[in-house]
């Protein structure tokens, strides 16, 4: 590898204005698997291969979208991708549904915030209806962020079919 005179390192490791091309030998090769993966749908191939142990179920334990991913979300990420992988290797089925934490006390509160409500008698005022509309809102702010980050790390979900736990048919689901 060619070095040059900034800092002694090699040029590939430099960001592209230096002269470099701004990507280390492992993000390239990183980037390179996991193009291989999405040209040979390698995921839904997992899926739909043989499964002689039968199922195994996994539930993700799913993020909420109305926050950035961060560095902190990459452990569990991987460990809700490489148990499934692993069992699939076993022979098991595994159907990977992802999903999306959309109601609750985070997102409320990140909502309050966003408004400058401060107390119950203030959201009534808002509107309740109003108020859960802007809820349902605030938890699809950073969605594309989310797939950026998933496929990045090389995480394998269905995302065509998440449950979405505002949604009637998941409640209905955790009620039954």
């Amino acid at each position: 590898m060619k070095k040059d005179n900034l800092q002694n390192k090699p040029v590939s490791n430099l960001p592209a204005q230096a002269g470099g091309t701004g990507k280390s030998e492992a993000a390239k090769r990183e980037e390179s698997i996991l193009e291989f993966w999405k040209k040979n749908d390698v995921f839904q191939k997992t899926l739909d291969k043989k499964s002689p142990e039968g199922e195994f179920v996994f539930y993700d334990g799913p993020p909420t979208a109305n926050g950035k991913p961060g560095m902190h979300h990459i452990v569990p990420q991987s460990f809700k991708d490489v148990i499934p992988r692993y069992k699939t290797m076993r022979g098991y089925h595994v159907r990977r549904k992802g999903g999306w934490d959309t109601h609750g006390l985070p997102v409320e509160l990140l909502v309050e915030k966003e408004l400058g409500l401060k107390s119950k008698k203030e959201i009534e005022t808002y509107g309740i209806a109003k108020f859960n509309q802007k809820c349902k809102e605030s938890v699809w702010k950073y969605i594309d962020l989310w797939y950026k980050f998933r496929d990045r790390v090389g995480y394998w979900v269905d995302k065509d079919n998440p449950y979405v736990t505002y949604k009637n048919e998941y409640i209905e689901s955790v009620w039954n």
